[in-house]
């Protein structure tokens, strides 16, 4: 039609079929032979490589999960994209805010996965995520200090379901003493001074709780307190008659504490609540939330390639349209749900559709963020087929999940390129 010869349309092409056909229709064409064969590649294996897909374990739990990541990473990515799109479209600043959104894509899934590991680390002096998440819950429901603490040697006190009541009856004018050991000194309360004994008060129960060890060999007496030791600052105390709680304390910053005339012949109590552990905030990469916490990785990259595109087709939405809308009274949520999302439904769709594409191809994400222990739960085709290929030396079953997930991805492909014909078409 334009008047070039063949044989000059032919070798402008040949270089890009030559390329095409060894780097993906020989390989295409390769796995699909091979996942006819067993292991060793010399016998052939029916379909049996193809009913390992569905029988087991490690590969249902990847079916599973990728079913998980194509219902909601590529729905949440193409929201977030959204909101930021069209919320930054007024704003001054909304270039430097997008900027900030899509750069995480300038960074490889390698070192995403890195950085993400490290922000969902369990222990909150290293994981950002727990970090955030322990100073919110300790700010409602603070720690206790004396998650170690518990009874020495010759302790007038005896476990009590995960606290300690004393062996006998207390009485008043006779000051109690409640030494405990095991809270390394940097771990004392920042409030906590000098053990006293305490003074008895006429009619009231008083005492003294603390931190009964001296460093060194043969230094301090026990169960009296010593000049170097401190006392249990906040430590809660329970005056307990029959069962029954009839007095409560809390001790002072030398260890003190007094109690009313009703604690007089009561047994005292040192409650579990004061020996709780600290919060260690939520196990990210375990079991339960591995897959959530890999797909919110993802999401914080793939969320700034969503606005940008959605940002392109915002701004070739006609303005009069809005405008129109705005004049017969609708407000800005009617306009965004019934203009703007319908004048966006096209670039929506391609965005979304680009995105369950890629997320049946993720592999480096689930490979550097889960760790071993919870790999397993988190795995997807991507890795599995890995797994099976190299680890397991499977390259049979291997290649029959390379075609199972060609098979997936054609459909999603075609619908596109329909789409977009339809869209070329108007």
């Amino acid at each position: 039609m334009t008047g070039t010869r063949r044989t000059v349309v032919a070798l402008f092409l040949l270089p890009a079929l030559v390329l095409l056909g060894a780097l993906v229709v020989y390989p295409i064409g390769y796995s699909a032979v091979r996942s006819f064969f067993d292991a060793s590649g010399r016998g052939f294996a029916g379909v049996d490589n193809y009913r390992t897909l569905f029988t087991d374990d490690g590969i249902r739990t990847a079916l599973k999960n990728n079913v998980i990541w194509v219902v909601f990473a590529p729905a949440v990515s193409t929201a977030l994209g959204l909101i930021f799109a069209v919320l930054t479209e007024r704003v001054r600043w909304g270039t430097a805010f997008k900027l900030v959104v899509f750069m995480p894509m300038a960074i490889s899934m390698l070192a995403a996965g890195i950085i993400f590991r490290m922000v969902y680390d369990q222990d909150p002096d290293k994981g950002v995520a727990n970090a955030v998440w322990v100073s919110v819950h300790d700010t409602f429901a603070p720690s206790s200090a004396f998650p170690k603490a518990h009874p020495g040697r010759n302790s007038p006190l005896e476990p009590d379901h995960g606290g300690f009541l004393t062996k006998a009856t207390v009485h008043a004018d006779q000051p109690v003493s409640l030494p405990l050991v095991g809270v390394a000194p940097d771990q004392m309360p920042d409030g906590a001074k000098r053990a006293a004994t305490a003074r008895p008060e006429p009619g009231k129960v008083t005492g003294t709780t603390w931190q009964d060890f001296t460093r060194g060999k043969g230094v301090g007496r026990l169960g009296t307190p010593d000049p170097s030791e401190l006392g249990y600052a906040g430590m809660r105390i329970e005056a307990v008659k029959d069962g029954t709680v009839v007095a409560t304390a809390k001790a002072a910053a030398d260890g003190t504490f007094t109690l009313p005339a009703s604690a007089d012949g009561a047994r005292l109590r040192l409650p579990a609540s004061n020996f709780r552990q600290p919060y260690n905030g939520v196990e990210w990469l375990g079991p339960t939330l591995v897959t959530p916490a890999v797909i919110g990785a993802y999401v914080w990259m793939w969320a700034g390639f969503a606005m940008v595109l959605i940002a392109a087709g915002l701004a070739g939405v006609p303005r009069e349209l809005l405008e129109a809308a705005r004049v017969d009274g609708a407000n800005e949520w009617q306009v965004f749900r019934k203009v703007t999302v319908p004048l966006l439904a096209p670039v929506l769709a391609v965005v979304t559709v680009t995105l369950m594409i890629n997320v049946l191809k993720v592999f480096d994400l689930v490979y550097i963020i889960a760790p071993g222990s919870s790999q397993d739960d988190a795995n997807v085709l991507a890795l599995e087929l890995y797994r099976k290929g190299f680890s397991e030396g499977r390259p049979g079953v291997a290649s029959a999940i390379a075609v199972f997930l060609l098979l997936l991805v054609v459909p999603v492909m075609l619908f596109n390129i329909r789409r977009l014909r339809r869209e070329a078409r108007r």
